[in-house]
């Protein structure tokens, strides 16, 4: 039996872990998996964990007011290293590009303990954008065991790097489990909400998500002249 813990600390990698994580539940005769979050973000972690119904195993409450890089970093190495001495996982699962991602990553190389690196290989090829994103998912790469891609190209991505086939599996992208399991939740409040949209009749609904900070301002409004009107 494998014992896994899953390390997570914003509200984007809560939202594309917990699938994965309740996936595993599935299978207790296989695995063992426990959550830590970093809470390098709080309220907005929270939310996710409330939607999900889950309480992690270890919260290591790290926020705090006008923290920079290397205050959460720093904290993060500190407080996971007797979490993994007291678990003693056999993996750790990181998801995406976050400082938390990098960190525990590293963390665990440290350890000698094995890497699951869910959403691997994406790729500006520029590391001011996004910053520091770009730095955290190749370092989080280069030292995971097992990476998980979203797509085709981001598999691509990985082998220009040198990462071994043989470790890349392709498995879209689990932010698609997630939407399915609030659905699923939430359904009896569907219909209003898409009312409330006033949209026409057989029209598509796109849903888009852009909280990524460099594309606040000018960039939006060059991608989407629309939202100048």
């Amino acid at each position: 039996m494998l014992k896994i813990l899953a390390i997570f600390g914003t509200r984007p990698e809560a939202i594309k872990m917990l699938p994965v994580v309740n996936e595993l539940t599935k299978h207790p005769d296989r695995f063992v998996c426990k959550i830590c979050v970093t809470a390098q973000h709080r309220q907005m972690l929270d939310q996710v964990l409330e939607v999900f119904n889950i309480k992690p195993d270890y919260d290591l409450n790290i926020m705090k007011d006008n923290q920079n890089l290397n205050y959460i970093s720093s904290e993060i190495f500190k407080r996971l290293e007797p979490i993994f001495e007291q678990e003693k996982p056999d993996w750790i699962l990181v998801q995406g590009d976050t400082t938390t991602a990098m960190i525990a990553t590293i963390t665990a190389f440290h350890k000698k303990i094995k890497v699951g690196h869910i959403e691997a290989g994406l790729r500006t090829w520029d590391l001011n954008q996004p910053y520091p994103e770009e730095a955290n998912r190749k370092i989080s790469d280069m030292l995971s065991t097992l990476h998980f891609a979203p797509t085709g190209l981001s598999k691509q991505n990985l082998l220009k790097e040198g990462i071994k086939e043989s470790s890349i599996f392709i498995t879209g992208n689990t932010v698609i489990d997630a939407i399915h399991e609030v659905l699923a939740k939430t359904n009896s409040h569907s219909p209003s909400i898409i009312e409330s949209l006033n949209l026409k009749p057989n029209k598509k609904l796109i849903l888009v998500t852009t909280h990524r900070r460099e594309n606040f301002g000018r960039p939006m409004m060059k991608s989407v002249p629309q939202l100048k009107e």
